[in-house]
Parts: structure tokens; sequence; C-alpha cells
């Protein structure tokens, strides 16, 4: 199988990056496939979804009307806007979204302004990229995650709740959050700190082990699933140090449960799925073979391995 070849065949959303990370492609080519991303496909789909007062499905995190006796939908504003900055959409394509959305949405989470972010590191995050790609004022929330730091090192949505140790996924989707900030606007030194931090409380468990007793902490560390979402797996932490360009040896047992997962033929297959309302399903039920899955393994094992 030329699973080159079969990567290239897919979505502008996929296929772009897939040019300029693995195929070596001149950057004229994958830019211009990356500009499709607006008015093919799975971007032009969900832009059109977009509604004229600049949320979708009526909603910040929950579609209008969600009442919670059903899964997760992942229909609402920020999932769309996650989407569609992962893919690769250019900011200018939305541009005015950012003043709409200051205007008229607001979080489900006592009633608060949307780029003031709320109590949810994970929300919290993804407010933090968008807003940076988008233009929006979002330093307020930068500063947030340099204050709600536990002291373990990393962060946990249910702090609110009282919890005092740090989470895997919430650590991961913060750290995620925090370095599309610093990317854009360079950080202040207490945020580069506070990223630096959370790096560590990952890296201190080699990415999947128990720091108490170096247990793997669940299976789900190696259940890999697209679209990420919030889901924290060795694949997508391996994939953050990737693009943070963080060099230390500690994953290195964590590359090779990546490495372990390819099929004979080259590809990763599609592990987990989220139950929960989609706008249209962009990758391939749980057992198939996953372009979306494979791209970021084939990535993150040529950054490992070229290191």
């Amino acid at each position: 199988m030329d699973v080159l070849a079969w990567l290239l065949d897919s979505d502008p959303a996929l296929r772009w990056q897939v040019e300029r990370d693995l195929a070596g492609t001149p950057p004229e080519i994958w830019e211009a496939t990356r500009a499709r991303v607006a008015t093919e496909g799975f971007g032009a789909r969900l832009l059109a979804a977009q509604d004229l007062d600049g949320q979708w499905a009526g909603g910040a995190f929950f579609p209008a009307g969600f009442r919670g006796d059903e899964p997760q939908p992942w229909t609402a504003t920020t999932w769309s806007l996650n989407a569609l900055r992962e893919w690769g959409l250019d900011a200018a394509v939305l541009s005015g979204t950012a003043g709409l959305l200051a205007a008229n949405s607001r979080w489900e989470y006592d009633d608060l302004p949307y780029w003031n972010g709320e109590v949810d590191c994970c929300i919290n995050a993804w407010t933090l990229a968008n807003g940076v790609w988008l233009g929006a004022d979002v330093a307020g929330i930068a500063d947030w995650f340099a204050r709600h730091r536990l002291p373990d090192g990393g962060w946990n949505c249910e702090w609110v709740e009282g919890s005092t140790r740090s989470s895997v996924h919430s650590t991961l989707n913060s750290l995620k959050g925090l370095l599309a900030h610093e990317t854009a606007t360079g950080g202040t030194a207490e945020t580069r700190e506070a990223r630096r931090l959370g790096e560590e409380y990952l890296l201190e468990r080699g990415l999947f082990r128990r720091r108490s007793t170096g247990a793997p902490l669940a299976p789900w560390v190696r259940e890999f699933g697209y679209p990420m979402r919030w889901h924290y797996d060795v694949l997508n932490a391996a994939s953050y140090f990737r693009d943070a360009g963080r060099p230390d040896e500690r994953p290195a047992a964590a590359i090779e449960l990546i490495r372990a997962a390819r099929q004979p033929d080259g590809t990763w297959l599609q592990q987990r799925t989220d139950a929960g309302r989609v706008w249209f399903p962009v990758d391939v039920p749980a057992g198939q073979p996953s372009k979306w899955l494979t791209f970021f393994a084939t990535r993150v094992l040529d950054w490992w391995d070229a290191r």
C-alpha cells in the first residue's frame, strides 16, 4: 500500500498538512491546497453552518436547547471553531466573527462573555487558542492559566469542585492553548513558566504512567481517535510535544506505543469514536484505517526518529 498516496487523496483540510509535513511539497503547493479549506469539503460545509450572529448551533459550548439528556454534542461554537482552526482555515475568512461572538455569545456557565472564558480549563484553553487565531483580546485567559495551575504542576477542570490533583486531559488541553498563545504573542514570563511546568507534569509520567507506581494510567492512553477533542492519549500528547519542539527523552516508551499500533500496511486504526451530534463525519468508524490518525502518527514518528 502506498500510504502517502492514500493520505494525499483526502479532503483539503488534511491534504495540505500531508503535503507540508510528510510529502515535502513546495510552499506554493501546500498553501494553495490550504486555501481550498474555505471553499471545498469539510471547511466549506462547516462555514456554511455558521449562524448570522457568529455562533454555530446557537450556543457557545452546547447547542441551543441542549438539556443534558443526550451525549455531549459537538456542533456548538467552540467545537466548530476548534475544527476550522485545526484544519488550517485562514482566520481572514472569519473576519468579523470575533466581534460577533463578543456581542452575541455567552457561556452556558453563569452567562459569562465569550472571550472572557469561564472556569473550565479545557474550555478556556480552546477559547485562548481560538481567540489569538481570530484576533480577539484573550490576554486575560492566558493570565488565568498562570494563576490556576495546581501545586503538582498541571491543571484540572474539576478544580472548581475542589480537586487539587492535576488531570492529564486538562493539562494537555491547557498546554495546547498556552502554546497557541505563546506562538502568536510570545506570551509572558508567567505563562511561559506555567507551560514549562505543565509539560514537566506530563514528562515526569512519561506521557502515560502513574508517577506513584509507574503503571499505565488506564487503557485509554493507547486508544487513539479522531477528532481528538478533549481526550488524552499518547498520540495526542506526543503530537503536542512535536509541535512545541520540546527535546526530551522521557516520552520514549510512549512513542513505542504509537509505533506498535501501526498496522502491517502502514496505517493506524480508528480506535475510539465519540457519541453525540456532529455536523457531518470527518473520519472513519472505529476499527477502520484512519487517514487522520495515520497522518498524526507518521508525523510524530518522523519527528522522533529524526530528532
